[in-house]
This record gives structure tokens, sequence and C-alpha cells, in this order.
């Protein structure tokens, strides 16, 4: 029996034994989709913290039902390891890693680049390898083949199988998980593909297959930096507005009217989370070897980058208006999560607009309900404090940097001397009063 017909036959039994490597937001949640469909899965994470978490049932992440959770792992369907060794014992490797930024905002590819040296080191032959985190399109190929190829001394669609399947987790979304949200596959090759397709169709309803793993890597960018161009521009234009006196708010609500040909994006003071800000850079990365310049995206980069600062100018001129410097005030932020009612900080504009409040000689504090700690950009750690009418009313300026849902507004605009809203949680005033200042 060949190698293909071997783990087709294993995927069709269901004997199929999947590592997924990284156990975080996109990993653990992927994993546990495999096991709750009778999959033996295998966690790989260098953090001993994650992998002690998951053997012990304790359940990090928010989207990750908890009670599914505790049976896949009890069944022994779900275990997590850090010996990487172990990656033999796999027919199937997925690899959900980080892939953040470097200094210089170029595409730092060492987590894949490790995860690639610990599969080629380890694997068997016969091993559909699929590659989830986001990336620059061509690194399937261009990056990992040679990489894999090269260590182990196998070939690929000979003893092995390489496809990119971009993840689409979106953390806090009530409807939308990993098993209903359609799932690109790009094989490289017919095997892989067919192998891919019938690997992935066991956790995910549906299945959009695409011509080749560098498509499949250019959809996850599309997908976000058309978010970043439309969240930019919103940004640019609330900022013209406010000089206008006119309520950028008021003015979505009425676009979104229209049946046809709008989509609502809304300002804020930047863009945070583990995609938007940083996929359009490993465009701008690769688009460089083709001798070719992404002015729009850079532009729209840009714009949201200036933002935070621009939020400390708005945060000032509030203060100003009260006759108070920035300088030696006390500033309550409130929500330092990228998006409301997650507790997940990654590349929050909260902490960029802190850090720059702080530099300006202000007293930075913060309030958020599901982050009880956090580190901005230069290593300062703040901890949370809580939120009583008495800490309300003796700051200085409360900002609203993420709209939770469980905020109580009225109550904290009573009690404030002073209000600058960044996320319309305040909706009944128009721009601003002697009290509350718009975005």
């Amino acid at each position: 029996m060949s190698y293909r017909d071997d783990i087709l036959k294993k995927i069709s039994s269901k004997t199929v034994v999947v590592g997924i490597l990284g156990l975080g937001y996109v990993g653990l949640p992927l994993a546990v989709a495999f096991a709750k469909n009778k999959v033996k899965v295998i966690g790989f994470d260098k953090s001993d913290k994650k992998v002690e978490a998951v053997n012990m049932s304790n359940n990090y992440i928010q989207d990750v039902d908890p009670a599914v959770f505790n049976e896949v792992v009890k069944n022994g369907l779900l275990t997590a390891t850090t010996d990487f060794t172990r990656i033999k014992e796999c027919d199937a490797l997925i690899i959900c890693v980080p892939t953040p930024l470097d200094k210089f905002q170029e595409p730092d590819m060492s987590y894949i680049e490790s995860a690639c040296l610990d599969i080629a080191k380890n694997m068997k032959r016969g091993t559909f390898i699929s590659l989830e985190s986001t990336t620059y399109p061509t690194t399937t190929e261009v990056f990992m083949k040679p990489i894999i190829e090269k260590t182990s001394g196998l070939k690929e669609n000979i003893d092995f199988w390489l496809c990119f399947s971009p993840e689409r987790v979106d953390p806090g979304n009530k409807q939308y998980k990993t098993e209903n949200t359609p799932k690109v596959i790009g094989g490289l090759g017919q095997d892989a593909q067919k192998i891919a397709l019938e690997l992935y169709k066991i956790a995910i309803k549906q299945l959009y297959p695409v011509s080749s793993p560098r498509a499949a890597e250019m959809v996850k960018i599309l997908e976000n930096t058309y978010r970043l161009v439309n969240i930019s521009l919103i940004n640019e234009l609330a900022l013209l507005s406010g000089k206008m006196d006119i309520n950028i708010w008021e003015v979505i609500e009425a676009a979104k009217t229209k049946p046809y040909g709008f989509q609502a994006f809304y300002p804020g003071p930047g863009i945070g989370g583990h995609c938007i800000p940083l996929d359009p850079f490993y465009l701008e990365y690769v688009a460089k070897g083709f001798n070719f310049d992404l002015t729009m995206i850079h532009t729209a980069g840009q714009i949201n980058n200036l933002m935070p600062y621009r939020m400390m100018n708005k945060i000032s001129y509030a203060l100003n208006r009260q006759k108070k410097p920035l300088n030696g005030s006390t500033v309550l932020f409130l929500g330092v999560a990228y998006k409301p009612d997650i507790d997940d900080s990654r590349e929050s504009p909260a902490l960029l607009v802190m850090e720059q409040v702080a530099r300006k000689g202000a007293k930075v504090i913060y309030h958020d309900p599901y982050i009880s700690t956090v580190v901005d950009d230069n290593g300062h750690s703040y901890k949370g404090v809580d939120l009583t009418d008495e800490l309300i009313g003796s700051v200085d300026c409360v900002v609203f940097t993420t709209n939770h849902s469980c905020f109580d507004v009225d109550r904290i605009v009573s009690k404030a001397k002073l209000v600058v809203d960044l996320r319309n949680a305040v909706k009944q005033v128009h721009i601003e009063n002697d009290k509350v200042f718009k975005l």
C-alpha cells in the first residue's frame, strides 16, 4: 500500500493521529475540534505551563467549550507534550505557531522555521503537514519545503505532503467557531489536496479548496488587509469629522441604511489582535521581492500606527479644556483587550495609548474585567484596579479604550470628572461637551 493510500485509509477509519504544533488561540480549539470527533490528537508546545494545563483539563482559551475540553482530555483523545520526538507518532501535523513582526516590521519566521526543523528531525515517511499560521504568499513552497527536505532527507509529494490552510479564528465570536467557519484548503499537488480535504472534513463543516498554497496564503492576507484599509479610512474620516463638528458614528449608522455597496467599519484608537496589524506587512515584505510597491497598504498602515499618538493628543486636549495638563494628571483607561468581551491584549492599541500618555508624565491606571495584568511593548507592567465609584471620581480623566458590554456607562459618566470616549460607548453625546469628548 502506498503512503498516500495508507494515510487516506487511516483518515477514513479515524485511526489517524493528528499532531498540533502550538496550543494557543488557534491550535487548542482546532485540537479539541478533531478530538471531539474521536480522532487522537497530540498537542505540541514549548510552554510547560500550557502543556500541563491541557493534561490537567485546565482550559485557558475562552472560545473552547470547557465541557467538551474536559471530555476529550479525560477520554485520552487529547494529550499535550513538550517532547517533540513524539512527532513520529503522528500521521498528520498542523502548524499553529505565532508569526509576529520583528523590530524592523518584517516577518519573524523563527517560529515556523523551528516547527519545520522539529518536524523534519522526527517525522516518519507518509506524513501530511499543514501550515495554518498567517504568513506571506510562497511560504509553504519556498520557505517550508526546502527546510523539511534538507533536514529530513525526504522528498515532498513522495515521502510527505504540504498544505496551507489559513486559520480564521475570531476570539469572542459567539456565532462562528473553528468548526463552523468555512476553511480554505491549498494543497501542494493533487495528493496533498486530497489528503487535506479528507482530514479537515473530520473537524470542519465546510471546506473551500483553492489551486495552491500560495493562493490560500493570499486569501488570508486579503481578508485582513481589506479590513486594515477600511478601518484606517474610517479612522482618518473620524479625525476629520471631529474637526468639522460632525458625529462620525451618526454618519456610519446612516450610511448603513444603504442596502448595497457599503459595509460598516468603525473608528477607534488603532487596530489590535493577532492578524490585522501584522498581515499587511507580510504582504509588503514579499512584494518587495517582485519589485512592487503597495502604496495603499503602506499608507493604511501608517494611518493605523499614528492613531495611538493622535488619541494621546485627544486626551491632552480634553484635559486642557478643563485647565489641566497631561503631565501630572491621573488617567484611568477602561479596557486593554483589543476588542470587546475577550481576554486577549495582543497588539492592543490601548497599550500604545497608555504608553504615550505615560511618557507625557501622566499617571496611568487601567481596569479590565478580563485582564488582571498587562505588559506594554517597553516591558512596563500594569496591574488592573477595581472600578469603584471613589476611583472614577478621583481621577482626572476616564478613557474608554475597549467597549466591554459589562461597563455601566451611565454610572461611569455620572461619576467621572472627564471622559474621553474612543469607542462610542457614550452614545447619547453628539460630539463633545465640557465633560465628554468623542473620537
